[in-house]
C-alpha cells in the first residue's frame, strides 16, 4: 500500500539563524562567484594561457550571472596586468592612402595628439612671421641681386657677340630676339621686308648661325635662375629649419625615450621645410571660405589620429561590446563632402572595440555577434593573424567601392570572450573548425549548485552586495531564509539551490520597492512574499482563465465520482515569464481491431516526438505484460480531450497508460485524483519536470470546486525532493484536505487510483483474480477468441 506524502517533506525550510546575521548589514559583500567551481576554474586556464586560441565561450542558462561574473573576474585580474600601448594613425607622406601606425606608451597619444596641434599652430605664426620680416627680406634681396649681376654679366656678353655678327640683341616680355643693323641702324620690320630677297637671306642665314653661337649663353642664364631658385628654396627651408627649431627641439627632447615617437616627428619637421609656401601665407582668416576651408584641411597631415587611447586605463583594458556590428567592432572609415566631393583621409579613420580592448580582454554576447556572419568571420581572420586591420565593409565583402584608405595593420594581443548558452557552443563547436581552434576553453555555468551552509551564507553575502552596489535596503534574516527557500523552488529540488542570481536578484528589488512603502528600515519575509505573489499576479492572467473555464464546465474536468477509461493528466504551460500547472482530461477507448494502440494527436499531426515515443513505450509495456501467450487485438485510441495546440513530452505516458488499463480491466478510475509521471517498457514511473507547479495547478482546481478531503495527486516517488510546494498546500495536507501520493511503479499506481489490486502474475502465466492485471488479461483474451472466431467464419 502506498503511504502518501506528510507536510512536512513537501518543503524545506530555511531556518534563519543559519544565515549567521540579523541582517544583510553584518555581512561582507560576495566577493567572487558562487557555486561555480568549474566555470571558476576554465576561467583562470584561460585569462593565464598565452598561447594562441585560449580564447573563452562562457555557456550556461542565461540569469545565471555570466556577464556580471566574467567582468568581476577581469576586474581583478586586469589590475595586475601592464597597460597596453596607445596606437594611432599618421599621415604617410610617401603615400596617402596608406596611413601608418604609431605606437605610444599609455596615455602618451592623446599628449602627441595635443602637442603636435599646438606645434603646427605655433609653427604657422612662427614661419609668418619670419617670412615677412626685414631680415629675411634683405638677405633675399641680397641673393637675387647677386644672381642679377651674373644675369647682366651674360646678357652682355651676348650683346657683344650678337653685335660682332651685325645684330642687335633685343629683350622683350617674351623673351630674346636678334634685329639685323646696317649702316649702325637697327632694321624696323617694315624696312626688313622691303629688302631685296636675297639681302633677307643672308640676315636670315646669319641669324640661324648666331643664335646658335648664343646656345651656351642661353643655357647659362638658365643654370643660373635654376641656381638661384635652388638658393632661395634652400634659403627659405633654413629659414623655416630655423623658425620651428625651438619647437622641434623641445618636442624631440620631450619624446626622446620613444624612438618612433622621435622618428614621426623627424618626418613631420622635413615635411614642414618641403610644405613652406602653406605655412608662410597668411595667418589671417581669408576672405574666400572656400579657400580658407581647402586651406585648413592641407594642415591635417600633421595631424595624430588616436584609435587606442588607454590615458585613462589601470590595468589592462576591459570592453563589453553590447552592440557588436561591423564598425563598432572592427571599426570604419569615414568619409566627408569637401566641397562638394566625399574624401577620407587618415584622420577619418575610427577604431572598434578590438581596438579599445587591444592588451586586454573584449566581452561579446555570442548571439548578438553572429548575427552579422561577415563580424564573426573579421574576428576570426584577426584573432588568427595577430594583427587588426581596418577595412571599408564594401570592399572586405567584395563589392566594388570608391577608392580608399589601406591603413597599416596594427599588431594584435587580445583575449576574447564569448557568452551563449550551451547549444550556441555546440553548433558552434560542431559546425565551425575555426571556433576549435580560437575558442579552446569551454566555461559552463550550471544553473545550480549545492544547499550547503557555506553557499547559503554565500547567497546572503551576495543580498549585500546586490544592497550596496544598487542602494537597496538591507534585508533581515527571515527574508534571506525566504530568498534561499525561493531559489530552491527555482531549482526544483530541496537539495539544491538556483545560480540563477538575475531572477532572485530581481525578486529583492520588488521588495524593496514594497519596504519602501511600508517605511520599514529593512526588507523583511512579508515583502519577499508580497514581491512573489506580486509576479505571479502580474503573469497569471491565462491561469486564472483557464480555471474560469474549468469551474464553468467549459473545459471538461471531473474532480469528483469515479469513470472508466478517463483520468487527470497534469501539464505545464509556459507563457515565458511564468509556468503554471494546468489539468487536462485523459480518455481511452479500446475495442476489437488489430491497430494496437493509436495516438490520436499523433494520427492528426497535433503531436511531437517524445510524445509518440510515450505511447509506443506503453505498447511496448502492455505487450510485455499481456501478450506473451496470446495475440493482442487491440484499438485502443487515446486521445487529450479539448487539446487544440498539441502535444508534446513523455509526462502523461503513465497517466496514458493509468486510463488504458482502467478501459481493458473496466474498473474506474476515482476522478478526484490527477496524474504525472513518465513511464518506461519495465513498469518503472520516472520524474519529470515542474513537479510543482503542476500538483499546485490540480490544488487551486479543486479548491475553487471546494475541497473535500479526497482530493490529490499522483506523481513519481523520485520527484518527492523537488518538492518546494505553496504554505497553503501543505496547509491542506496537513490538515487532510489533500493528498499527494508518491508511486515508483505502474502497479502502485494503478491501485491508488482504483483501490484495486494490481495483481501478480501467476506460474501459469495469467494474473490473480478480480485484480487489475487480471480482468485486462481476461479481457484481452476474449478479444483474442472472438477474433479468431470471426477470422474462421467470415460474413
Amino acid at each position: 500500500m502506498v503511504s502518501e506524502l506528510p507536510s512536512n517533506v513537501l518543503r524545506w525550510t530555511c531556518d534563519p539563524k543559519i544565515i549567521g546575521a540579523k541582517t544583510t548589514e553584518e555581512l561582507k559583500p560576495l566577493e567572487m562567484m558562487v557555486g561555480q567551481p568549474r566555470a571558476y576554474q576554465a576561467l583562470s586556464l584561460g585569462f593565464s594561457a598565452k598561447e594562441t586560441g585560449f580564447n573563452i565561450f562562457v555557456a550556461g542558462p542565461s540569469g545565471t550571472g555570466k556577464t556580471t561574473t566574467v567582468t568581476d573576474f577581469l576586474e581583478d585580474l586586469a589590475k595586475k596586468l601592464p597597460t597596453p600601448m596607445d596606437w594611432c594613425y599618421v599621415h604617410n607622406f610617401e603615400d596617402e592612402y596608406q596611413p601608418n601606425k604609431l605606437r605610444c606608451p599609455p596615455g602618451v597619444g592623446k599628449q602627441l595628439k595635443q602637442d603636435m596641434r599646438e606645434l603646427i599652430q605655433a609653427a604657422r605664426i612662427a614661419i609668418h612671421q619670419v617670412f615677412e620680416g626685414e631680415d629675411y627680406a634683405n638677405k633675399r634681396e641680397e641673393i637675387i641681386k647677386k644672381v642679377n649681376a651674373k644675369r647682366e654679366d651674360v646678357i652682355t656678353r651676348m650683346g657683344q657677340t650678337a653685335e660682332e655678327a651685325g645684330f642687335i640683341l633685343q629683350l622683350t616680355p617674351v623673351g630674346m630676339s636678334l634685329v639685323p643693323v646696317i649702316k649702325g641702324k637697327p632694321l624696323k620690320a617694315n624696312e626688313f621686308i622691303s629688302l631685296p630677297k636675297e639681302a633677307q637671306q643672308k640676315f636670315t642665314q646669319q641669324r640661324e648661325v648666331l643664335t646658335e653661337k648664343l646656345q651656351p649663353f642661353v643655357r647659362e642664364l638658365r643654370d643660373l635662375e635654376a641656381a638661384a631658385r635652388n638658393e632661395i628654396a634652400e634659403f627659405d627651408r633654413d629659414v623655416t629649419l630655423y623658425a620651428i627649431d625651438h619647437l622641434m627641439s623641445t618636442l624631440l627632447e620631450k619624446y626622446k625615450p620613444h624612438e618612433e615617437i622621435v622618428q614621426f616627428l623627424h618626418n613631420i619637421q622635413t615635411h614642414i621645410a618641403d610644405d613652406i609656401d602653406r605655412f608662410r601665407g597668411p595667418s589671417v582668416e581669408k576672405k574666400d571660405p572656400k579657400e580658407e576651408y581647402a586651406d585648413e584641411l592641407g594642415f591635417r597631415v600633421y595631424d595624430v589620429n588616436v584609435i587606442a587611447d588607454n590615458s585613462g586605463t589601470q590595468g589592462a583594458p576591459i570592453v563589453v561590446e553590447q552592440n557588436p556590428i561591423y564598425d563598432n567592432v572592427l571599426g570604419r572609415i569615414e568619409r566627408e563632402s569637401q566641397l562638394g566631393t566625399l574624401t577620407t583621409d587618415f584622420t577619418l579613420i575610427r577604431g572598434g572595440s578590438v581596438h579599445r580592448a587591444n592588451g586586454g580582454f573584449l566581452v561579446m554576447r555570442a548571439e548578438q555577434l553572429l548575427r552579422d556572419i561577415i563580424v564573426y568571420d573579421s574576428l576570426k581572420r584577426a584573432l588568427k593573424s595577430g594583427e587588426i586591420r581596418i577595412e571599408d565593409l564594401p570592399q572586405r565583402i567584395g563589392y566594388a567601392s570608391v577608392r580608399s584608405l589601406a591603413p597599416e595593420p596594427i599588431p594584435l594581443e587580445l583575449k576574447v570572450i564569448l557568452i551563449g548558452d550551451s547549444t550556441m557552443y555546440q553548433l558552434l563547436y560542431a559546425y565551425d573548425p575555426e571556433f576549435r581552434e580560437l575558442f579552446k576553453v569551454k566555461a559552463e555555468f550550471d544553473s545550480t549548485m549545492a544547499k550547503t551552509e557555506a553557499n547559503i551564507r554565500n547567497y546572503a553575502g551576495f543580498f549585500t552586495t546586490l544592497a550596496m552596489n544598487e542602494n537597496l535596503k538591507h534585508l533581515d534574516s527571515s527574508a534571506v531564509a525566504r530568498l534561499i527557500e525561493h531559489s530552491c523552488r527555482l531549482a526544483e529540488d530541496q537539495d539544491k539551490l538556483s545560480t540563477q542570481f538575475g531572477l532572485v536578484g530581481d525578486v529583492v528589488r520588488e521588495a524593496h520597492f514594497y519596504a519602501q512603502q511600508d517605511d520599514s528600515k529593512y526588507i523583511t519575509r512579508n515583502h519577499v512574499e508580497k514581491a512573489i505573489e506580486a509576479k505571479i499576479y502580474r503573469s497569471n492572467l491565462i491561469q486564472e482563465k483557464l480555471r474560469e473555464y474549468i469551474e464553468k464546465n467549459i473545459i471538461f474536468i471531473s474532480t469528483d465520482g469515479e469513470a472508466v477509461g478517463q483520468i487527470n493528466g497534469l501539464s505545464v504551460l509556459s507563457l515565458g515569464d511564468f509556468s503554471f500547472g494546468a489539468p487536462s482530461r485523459i480518455t481511452v477507448a479500446a475495442g476489437l481491431g488489430k491497430e494496437g494502440l493509436v495516438d490520436v494527436q499523433r494520427e492528426v499531426a497535433m503531436s511531437g516526438p517524445i510524445h509518440g515515443k510515450g505511447v509506443m513505450i506503453i505498447a511496448g509495456y502492455v505487450a510485455s505484460k499481456f501478450a506473451r501467450d496470446k495475440p493482442l487485438t487491440l484499438s485502443a485510441r487515446i486521445v487529450f480531450e479539448q487539446n487544440y495546440e498539441g502535444v508534446e513530452g513523455d509526462s502523461a505516458s503513465s497517466t496514458e497508460l493509468y486510463a488504458l488499463l482502467s478501459a481493458l480491466s473496466g474498473v474506474p478510475i476515482k476522478q478526484h485524483f490527477a496524474v504525472t509521471g513518465s513511464v518506461n517498457q519495465k513498469g518503472e514511473v520516472q520524474p519529470i519536470g515542474g513537479a510543482n507547479e503542476k500538483i499546485e495547478g490540480y490544488f487551486e482546481v479543486c479548491k475553487a470546486r471546494g475541497l473535500d478531503g479526497l482530493h490529490g495527486v499522483v506523481i513519481p516517488q523520485s520527484n518527492a525532493r523537488n518538492l518546494m510546494l505553496k504554505q497553503e498546500v501543505l496547509d491542506a495536507v496537513k490538515g487532510g484536505k489533500f493528498h499527494i501520493y508518491p508511486v515508483s511503479t505502474i502497479e502502485e499506481g494503478i491501485e491508488v487510483l482504483t483501490g484495486v489490486p494490481a495483481g501478480k502474475q501467476l506460474p501459469t502465466g495469467g494474473y490473480e483474480e478480480n485484480t487489475i492485471y487480471g480482468l485486462v488479461d481476461k479481457r484481452l483474451r476474449e478479444m483474442a477468441e472472438t477474433v479468431k472466431r470471426f477470422q474462421a467464419f467470415p460474413m
